[in-house]
C-alpha cells in the first residue's frame, strides 16, 4: 500500500511542471504592436501595463503581453499585425502613429482591436462614431497631428520675428498632408515664412538636418510622427549643437532637453488602453466602448535648455506652462 502511495504521489509530482506549463500557456495573450521603437516607449508601454493592471491582469502571471515594434519603418506593420493575428491573441492592439492603427484594424474582423492614433479615427474610416464605435475596433485618439498651428504660436512668442522657421516633416506619416494644411495659413496670417524639409528615413532625415542649417532658419518646428520619437535624442541633439530654439509634441523631447513641447499626456492615453484591454478580457464588447480622447496637455518649457541658448521666456508663457524644467 504505501508503494503505491508512493507511486501515486511521485506521478503525481511528475506532473506538477506539465501542469504549471499548461496554467502558463493558458494565459491569454494581447498583441501589442507600436510604430514607435521600444527604447522611446518605456513609459507610454508601462503606462499600458499599469492600465491592465488596474483591470487585474498582470503581465506574465494573468496576461501575456506580445510586443511587436515597427521602429518608426511603417513598412513593417502589416506583417507585424499578421504575425500577431497568426498568433491568435485575445486582442491586437495599434498604438504609435496613425499607420498601426490603421493596419491592426485592417488586419482583423474578428480579434477585438484597441488603437492608438494622433487625429480623428471617424474620417481614418477605422469606426464609425466615437460614442458608437461599431465592429471589433475601439481606441484613443491623441489629436496631436491637429495642434501643429498652435506649436507656430508658441514658439513664435519666444522667438518673434524669425526670419525663417524650418518645419520637419515625414513625408510618409499620412496626418502629414494635413498638419501642412493646416501651418501653412497660419503661417501667412503672421508673415511668417517657413523652409519644410521632409525625412521618413535617417538618410533623408540628416539631409533635412543638414537642409536647416544651409537655408540658415532660425527656429524649428518638429511635427508629430512616430519616426521622429524614435530618433528624439538624434533631432533634439541637433537643435541643441546648432542653437536652434525647437518645439515638439511630447513632454519627453523637452525632458530630453529640448525647448519646448505641447501636446497630449501620451502617458494617460496608454494607461486608459490597458484598462479597455481589462475590460474585453472580461467580456466587453468594443462597439460599446467609446472612443477616449485626451484630458490632459502637457506644455513644458525647458528653462535651461532656454538658457543655453540665451533666450528669456516671456513671463507670460511661463505662467502659461505646466511644467517648467530648471
Amino acid at each position: 500500500m504505501r508503494r503505491r502511495v508512493l507511486i501515486t504521489l511521485l506521478g503525481g509530482a511528475a506532473a506538477w511542471p506539465l501542469a504549471a506549463h499548461a496554467q502558463q500557456a493558458a494565459l491569454p495573450a494581447v498583441g501589442f504592436m507600436s510604430g514607435r521603437s521600444p527604447e522611446d516607449s518605456t513609459h507610454v508601454a508601462s503606462a499600458f501595463r499599469q492600465g491592465l493592471a488596474d483591470a487585474g491582469f498582470l503581465d506574465g502571471q494573468t496576461v501575456k503581453i506580445e510586443y511587436r515594434w515597427a521602429n518608426g519603418d511603417y513598412d513593417k506593420l502589416p506583417a507585424l499585425a499578421a504575425d500577431l493575428v497568426n498568433h491568435k491573441v485575445a486582442v491586437l492592439v495599434g498604438v504609435g502613429g496613425d499607420v498601426s492603427a490603421a493596419v491592426a484594424a485592417k488586419a482583423t474582423r474578428t480579434i477585438p482591436v484597441v488603437f492608438g492614433m494622433g487625429s480623428d479615427p471617424v474620417k481614418a474610416g477605422l469606426v464609425a462614431s466615437f460614442n458608437q464605435p461599431g465592429g471589433n475596433v475601439t481606441g484613443f485618439t491623441l489629436w496631436t497631428n491637429e495642434m501643429e498651428s498652435k506649436r507656430l504660436g508658441l514658439l513664435l512668442q519666444l522667438v518673434p520675428g524669425a526670419p525663417l522657421i524650418g518645419v520637419l516633416v515625414n513625408p510618409r506619416f499620412p496626418p502629414t498632408e494635413q498638419e501642412l494644411l493646416d501651418l501653412e495659413p497660419a503661417a501667412k496670417a503672421v508673415n511668417q515664412p517657413l523652409f519644410v524639409a521632409r525625412a521618413n528615413d535617417d538618410a533623408e532625415l540628416d539631409a533635412a538636418l543638414a537642409s536647416f542649417v544651409k537655408q540658415r532658419v532660425g527656429a524649428l518646428l518638429v511635427t508629430a510622427s512616430p519616426f521622429f520619437d524614435t530618433r528624439l535624442d538624434r533631432i533634439v541633439g541637433f537643435a541643441a549643437q546648432k542653437r536652434l530654439p525647437a518645439i515638439y509634441q511630447f513632454r519627453e523631447y523637452a525632458v530630453a532637453g529640448g525647448l519646448i513641447s505641447y501636446g497630449p499626456n501620451v502617458a494617460e492615453s496608454y494607461k486608459n488602453a490597458g484598462s479597455y484591454v481589462g475590460l474585453i478580457l472580461k467580456g466587453a464588447k468594443p462597439s460599446d466602448l467609446p472612443v477616449l480622447q485626451p484630458s490632459k496637455y502637457d506644455f513644458v518649457i525647458n528653462l535651461k535648455a532656454a538658457k543655453a541658448l540665451g533666450l528669456t521666456v516671456p513671463p507670460m508663457l511661463l505662467a502659461e506652462a505646466g511644467e517648467v524644467i530648471d
